[in-house]
């Protein structure tokens, strides 16, 4: 793990498909919000990632590859936001991710409610069945957004999930814009507030994503 900055609001970021824990300084995510770290507004964490162990893990079944993100959850539960929590002093995190990491900031956020304070999700993946070739367990629905989202109705759920500021960017060309889509209007009919930014003119990259972040990092308020 790589972190940025001395102190303030943590952020952890996780990296996209397979990616490793130095892509969000490789690809310029931090240099945009480069302000908001030297000025003590946020300290980023940048875990790394166990997709090749677990969705993108071929050599194994598909029910082992759900069992190995869920412990990669675990882990990041235990060993980055709880270590973020006592470090910074902060009573919650910010999570973000862009493609598959927006995928884990989201899930993670929905699962754990009461860790988050703010979700950044950057042309975000929700839809993990793609992955398994029509293989389902518990384990599958309870990491699939789009079907244990809707089912989630309990008051201690939904009071913490209400108070997070969630933001869904997505640009008009990406290849993820339906399922943010389809994220979005789960979360309007569960009448959990949230920012859908539909950029225009926007794909599935980088470029855009530094721009939404650097938008998005101004949103925390310390």
């Amino acid at each position: 793990m790589l972190t940025f900055g001395e102190d303030g609001y943590p952020v952890v970021i996780f990296p996209t498909s397979k990616a490793r824990y130095f892509q969000a300084k490789d690809f310029g995510l931090i240099e945009a919000v480069s302000e908001e770290i030297n000025s003590g507004k946020i300290k980023i964490y940048c875990p790394d990632s166990l997709d090749n162990e677990s969705w993108y893990n071929k050599s194994v079944h598909y029910a082992e590859r759900v069992k190995n993100h869920i412990i990669y959850e675990n882990l990041i539960l235990k060993d980055v936001i709880e270590y973020a929590i006592h470090e910074t002093g902060a009573k919650k995190v910010a999570l973000a991710g862009c493609s598959f990491g927006g995928y884990h900031a989201t899930n993670l956020t929905c699962k754990h409610p009461e860790k988050v304070g703010y979700l950044i999700s950057m042309s975000g993946a929700s839809n993990v069945k793609r992955l398994l070739n029509d293989y389902y367990d518990d384990n599958v629905y309870f990491n699939n957004l789009h079907d244990y989202l809707p089912n989630l109705n309990e008051k201690w759920y939904l009071d913490r999930i209400k108070q997070i500021k969630i933001i869904l960017g997505v640009g008009d060309e990406d290849i993820c814009l339906e399922e943010n889509l389809i994220l979005s209007d789960i979360l309007n009919k569960k009448q959990i507030p949230h920012l859908l930014d539909v950029r225009k003119n926007t794909g599935h990259d980088w470029k855009w994503w530094k721009e939404m972040f650097a938008d998005y990092i101004k949103k925390i308020e310390v």
